[in-house]
């Protein structure tokens, strides 16, 4: 569990997403369609279905590849979102007309060229958190007060690392090429599911059977059950087995190490994660930008203004390179995990060459007011910050969020 920004002031608690409606998050585009193009930007508000799935619903229904379309940005199944799509030689009414299970059409405009992933300002969030008690406003405006004022810690956060936590431990070994480690890690603690099948078949696994490991897995468990196949065949071919493995998952387990050393190197700096020090690579937030802080008392007055932050590293091969203090604390939390740069050139498309990411983001527009059984929450975030970050300064309940 990382640490909160907030720790002074005792959280709200409550819990979130009892119902769809009680989460709502729509996208701020990056620009307006202009109106006039090959190209139909529309917007639409989908309930309990993931980006991809409202792709190829989409897509079906208007019998047209579903490469095709375009998005700015994944939106997940749960509670209600709004997106645009980008749909090429499809009438702006056609849109409109559709009917479609869990789709609905808002809008629908001309626009020249296709969306591409990435370009939207940031996201606009509604949330509702429920089981508050009467005291709770006070609370909630004073975390949200510090929040605005120096900003919100940029924490990937649990959800990054799978359902049972340990995504970013496959991609350690991945890393580290300890493909023994990264099979057992894979299959999971028993302890983390609640299926009384799937717990059997992973005791079964770390009793060293992975015949009866793979009859007891449940189908919808894929990836193991692939896995364990080629092991039944083949026992202690370990690379072999986890090659079974689709590189799409393969991409994401290393994904989340990569996040999970950032979110440990800004616990690291969290009580200053709003001042540069030299040396830092300084983010200038009105373009994403990173520069050297050659002096930091000739900078402090942009970061205390918000126009720029200290940065960590999102580790990889050819990620630019701090100096000084901050070099140096980013080395430790490699070399502390036996690993270099050099080490996140993997081959089969896999190859990692890393960027920098904020400490922190902005807070845009929070505002908070109680209803009957609820208190209802808004605010805005950049493209690329989670609305967890905010919610767990907010609550300090982290198992309900």
């Amino acid at each position: 569990m990382h640490r909160y920004l907030t720790t002074d002031i005792p959280g709200i608690g409550g819990v979130i997403k009892e119902t769809p409606d009680d989460f709502l998050v729509a996208e701020i585009p990056l620009y307006p369609a202009e109106g006039a193009g090959e190209h139909t930007f529309a917007e639409i508000e989908k309930r309990g279905i993931t980006t991809l799935e409202a792709l190829r619903r989409i897509a079906r229904a208007l019998e047209i590849p579903e490469r095709d379309i375009g998005y700015a940005g994944m939106k997940d199944a749960k509670g209600i979102t709004r997106q645009t799509f980008s749909i090429p030689r499809v009438a702006p009414e056609q849109l409109l007309a559709l009917e479609l299970p869990g789709i609905k059409v808002l809008s629908a405009t001309r626009h020249r060229n296709k969306l591409k992933l990435g370009h939207l300002a940031g996201n606009r969030f509604r949330i509702r958190i429920r089981g508050v008690g009467p005291d709770s406003l006070a609370r909630a405006g004073q975390v949200l007060y510090q929040l605005k004022e120096r900003g919100v810690p940029n924490y990937f956060g649990q959800q990054r690392y799978g359902a049972q936590g340990n995504s970013h431990l496959i991609g350690r070994a991945l890393l580290r090429q300890d493909y023994h480690e990264a099979i057992d890690t894979l299959i999971g603690n028993p302890a983390q599911v609640r299926d009384e099948r799937w717990q059997s078949a992973i005791a079964a696994y770390q009793r060293g059977d992975p015949a009866e490991s793979l009859l007891l897995f449940p189908g919808h468990c894929r990836t193991e059950r692939e896995v364990l196949q080629r092991l039944v065949k083949r026992p202690d071919a370990w690379e072999k087995a986890f090659h079974a493995v689709h590189p799409r998952l393969k991409a994401l387990y290393l994904s989340a190490f990569q996040s999970s050393l950032f979110d440990r190197l800004l616990d690291k700096r969290l009580d200053a994660f709003d001042r540069v020090v030299t040396g830092d690579l300084a983010w200038k937030h009105d373009n994403g930008a990173c520069f050297l802080v050659e002096d930091a008392e000739s900078e402090a007055e942009r970061a205390r203004g918000f126009e720029i932050s200290p940065t960590g590293p999102l580790f990889g091969c050819k990620m630019k390179l701090p100096s000084g203090s901050t070099l140096a604390m980013e080395e430790e939390l490699l070399q502390a995990e036996g690993l270099a740069p050099s080490d996140f050139d993997l081959a089969g498309g896999l190859r990692l060459e890393g960027e920098r990411r904020p400490l922190r983001i902005p807070l845009g527009k929070p505002e908070i007011h109680l209803c009957e059984d609820y208190a209802e929450l808004e605010f805005s975030l950049p493209k690329g910050a989670y609305a967890t970050s905010v919610l767990r300064e907010l609550m300090k309940n982290e198992s309900n969020i």
